[in-house]
């Protein structure tokens, strides 16, 4: 016993043996006992059938005791007899206790007993139950896999280092075409024989998969495109395992529709959906790139602006619906003037392009003159009958540009240059304007450092009374010495800055420095009315009256003190909205005159509704003074309206003695100009203010040659 208990001690799986005899546990090692829970004591004398409870081992032993045992040898899930706890350690296993099923490998082999000894069955099992759970694990981890390759939208093939496929899952073999024989099959070569033959270059296919083997830590990014078009990427990168490379997972995705999507999309960026022409993005493309053939070439080309003239008219009074059909018919109409290789397209809202291509500048014109005499034919939509023109301009390429964005600019230059003489009509571009708009550009740069930098002054100009020659005012006149342009007149940069819209800053810096300067002046004893200029522009501004009223806040001046000059062009913006503005600034106490009456749009019905206290006389009416009866009898005339309407006049550029005299007969209350003073710096101005005083009043007739 004890040899047979130290060769079951030697055994590491449990093994106990059973006395054939009665079918009984005669001994158990320590390994058993761990199994069972429970001192291998108290596995001794057990039933043999009540250890292991199956159905295999119920036959067996049921054999054995009919004395027909053999060898049992198998794997299965074994249910063990409850033994666990502290109570079977001292006694035998409770019969009643739970019982656990492990998965075990278990062998049953006859061993003979000694001389006259009975024979034994030894029982071995090996708990294998860790191993099944890592087994099950295992698969689990497999069909998750599985389930994740088949639920990819990308086709997915695994390769070893070899490139003999491991893995795949049907949206690889979709995506080829391979037949699932083929893939069942796992053959390698056919399968990539398979793929070699979708590809319209085999051996650059087979010569990019080869070095990518012979490269297995690089990963890798490609677009294959198919000979029956589709387009795949893709996407391989290395598996490992271990630390080390172990093949690669290579991923196939489908771009076909993606790129046949972007491609629809790029399309409609470059198209207009109204009248399926090229829009103004692929306009440019399309005629830079025909401007570079031209060029290539050395054929001169055109590049046409065509701007339908009033349509907004159309759409504000027949619908926007109307107003596409009009532009469908309208394209259908300029395109019938063209050429197969001319090129027309819609840029913006009512506004085509052309490019001619070759064509001179005869050619160009008696295009657009067909296009001019074509749009210009009647329209008739839903009952409504019209007639719509166009202006167009052109640009010729190479004299006025060799590139397409170029020629559109002078083109468009010359479009609304016909515009602004009077609209339907033909105008070449003109290397002048373009020299003009240059320096403009830079004038109206200048101008905004000039602000900035303090490079404006204020020069004030006296307005004397004609009764008695007594100075009564001043003008605020605007002047500006550049450190490059020098003294820029402003005849040259008020229009500049009037078209840019910088006249306003400039206006409010006016503005300010002179009611600061007239404050000054009040202070030292002289109120002296200060007129300033104030642009249409400024005039539209929101808040042009609250600025008004601030400026003189700030500097603690009386409105009656300050005079805004204002230009006949107020009444073409918003008769109803300046009569409003004038009105408050007239409750503000601000004077009001109207400057150069009689040049510009003048109309009796709102000026006598404006709160205005004087009229200016341009001198251009002056000038002639007063030997031109015609400017006589506009001056006289301008006289009586002032005196009828209650507003006093002023003449401005009065240089001689018989023009004041003329004027003083004619009953005008006051003047300014060079036969009393030109524009005076601050100190000299107020100078002239002290000898004005009181009893030293300067003579009207005394011309100062210098200021």
């Amino acid at each position: 016993m004890p040899d047979a208990l130290a060769l079951l001690d030697a055994l590491p799986d449990a093994a106990w043996l059973v006395e054939l005899a009665g079918l009984r546990v005669h001994a158990a090692n320590a390994a058993a006992a761990r199994l069972f829970g429970c001192a291998r004591e108290a596995l001794v004398g057990r039933a043999a059938d009540a250890l292991l409870q199956s159905p295999e081992d119920e036959a067996y032993w049921a054999a054995a005791a009919g004395g027909e045992p053999g060898d049992l040898c198998s794997e299965a899930a074994l249910v063990l007899a409850g033994a666990s706890g502290a109570a079977q350690a001292c006694g035998p296993p409770d019969e009643g206790a739970a019982a656990r099923v492990v998965h075990a490998s278990r062998s049953i082999h006859l061993v003979s007993g000694a001389a006259g000894g009975s024979a034994h069955a030894l029982v071995v099992v090996r708990d294998r139950s860790a191993e099944q759970r890592a087994d099950d694990e295992r698969e689990l981890r497999l069909a998750e896999l599985q389930a994740t390759l088949e639920s990819a939208a990308d086709g997915l093939l695994v390769t070893d280092l070899r490139g003999a496929i491991r893995a795949f899952n049907r949206r690889f073999g979709r995506m080829w075409g391979l037949p699932l024989e083929l893939l069942q099959q796992r053959d390698d070569a056919a399968i990539d024989a398979w793929m070699r033959r979708q590809l319209p270059d085999e051996a650059a296919y087979a010569r990019r998969v080869e070095a990518l083997r012979d490269a297995p830590l690089v990963p890798a990014s490609d677009r294959l495109e198919l000979v029956d078009g589709r387009v795949y990427e893709r996407v391989t990168r290395p598996l490992w395992c271990s630390g080390r490379a172990q093949g690669r997972v290579w991923a196939f995705r489908d771009l076909t529709e993606k790129i046949a999507a972007a491609q629809r999309i790029e399309s409609l960026e470059r198209l207009d959906v109204l009248t399926a022409l090229p829009n103004r993005r692929g306009f440019f493309e399309r005629a830079e790139a025909i401007a570079q053939t031209q060029r290539r070439s050395g054929a001169g080309f055109a590049l046409l602006l065509v701007d339908l003239d009033r349509f907004r008219h159309v759409n504000d009074s027949l619908g926007h619906d109307v107003g596409d059909r009009v532009l469908q018919d309208t394209a259908q109409r300029i395109g019938g003037c063209l050429r197969e290789a001319d090129m027309l397209a819609r840029v913006s809202g009512d506004q085509f392009a052309l490019l001619l291509a070759p064509a001179d500048a005869a050619a160009a014109e008696a295009t657009a003159r067909r296009i001019l005499n074509v749009v210009g034919q009647p329209s008739s939509v839903d009952g409504a009958h019209f007639t719509l023109t166009c202006s167009i301009g052109i640009a010729l390429a190479p004299a006025h540009g060799r590139h397409a964005d170029e020629l559109a600019r002078h083109a468009e230059a010359a479009m609304r240059a016909v515009k602004a003489s009077g609209r339907a009509g033909v105008r070449l571009h003109q290397r002048r304007a373009e020299a003009d708009r240059r320096s403009d550009m830079t004038l109206e740069h200048a101008m905004r450092q000039a602000l900035v930098s303090g490079r404006f002054r204020l020069q004030y100009q006296p307005q004397v009374r004609l009764a008695d020659g007594l100075l009564v005012g001043a003008e605020a006149l605007l002047r500006w010495r550049d450190p490059e342009l020098g003294e820029v007149a402003p005849q040259r940069f008020i229009p500049v800055a009037e078209d840019s819209g910088f006249i306003v800053p400039i206006g409010d810096w006016v503005l300010a420095q002179a009611v600061r300067q007239a404050a000054l002046w009040r202070e030292r004893g002289h109120a002296v009315p200060i007129a300033i200029n104030v642009s249409a522009l400024q005039f539209q501004q929101p808040h042009f009256v609250e600025r008004v009223a601030g400026v003189l806040a700030v500097a603690g001046l009386e409105p009656r003190l300050l005079e805004l000059e204002l230009t006949e062009s107020i009444l073409l913006h918003d008769a109803d909205e300046a009569l409003a503005r004038l009105q408050a600034l007239a409750r503000l106490g601000v004077r009001l005159s109207i400057d150069d009456f009689g040049t510009g749009y003048s109309s009796l019905v709102y000026l006598k509704r404006f709160p205005i206290d004087k009229l200016k006389i341009d001198r251009c009416f002056v000038t002639g003074l007063p030997d031109d009866a015609g400017d006589c009898g506009i001056v006289q005339a301008i006289l009586q309206m002032a005196r009828a309407l209650g507003m006093r006049a002023i003449a401005e550029g009065v240089e001689t003695e018989a023009q004041r005299a003329f004027l003083q007969a004619a009953g005008c209350d006051e003047f300014q100009g060079w036969l009393y003073a030109p524009a005076l710096d601050p100190l000299s101005f107020e100078h002239r203010l002290a000898g004005a005083a009181p009893g030293k009043r300067t003579p009207a007739r005394m011309r100062l040659v210098s200021g």
